[in-house]
């Protein structure tokens, strides 16, 4: 998870207590979602063809505003509501690119 998110393999224990101090909100859901059970499946299906899978829930997903596949255009989704910024995130199950519109960042 740490490689994913460009953190070295070695901090300095400054960086490690500014990383506990204001932990990003992929570990925060991490650190959440540590219940000890088996991950269970959820069905991934594109926002816009349709096109489904299961796949493994992982603990970093946010809950997405759309699916889609990633051959799929951007301009094939909706705009995002005014107000909202939308973020993608690729690697979602095989083929998906995760769509999320949220209130921009207060910082």
């Amino acid at each position: 998870m740490a490689q994913r998110h460009s953190i070295p393999s070695r901090l300095s224990e400054e960086d490690l207590a500014e990383i506990e101090s204001n932990p990003p909100e992929w570990l925060v859901q991490s650190r959440a979602n540590r219940t000890g059970k088996k991950p269970v499946w959820v069905q991934l299906t594109c926002s816009i063809c349709g096109f489904t899978e299961a796949a493994r829930p992982k603990k970093w997903w946010p809950p997405f505003t759309y699916l889609s596949c990633n051959h799929h255009g951007y301009d094939e989704l909706p705009e995002p509501v005014e107000g909202l910024v939308r973020k993608e995130l690729d690697g979602i199950g095989s083929r998906f690119i995760g769509i999320v519109d949220a209130p921009p960042s207060a910082g």
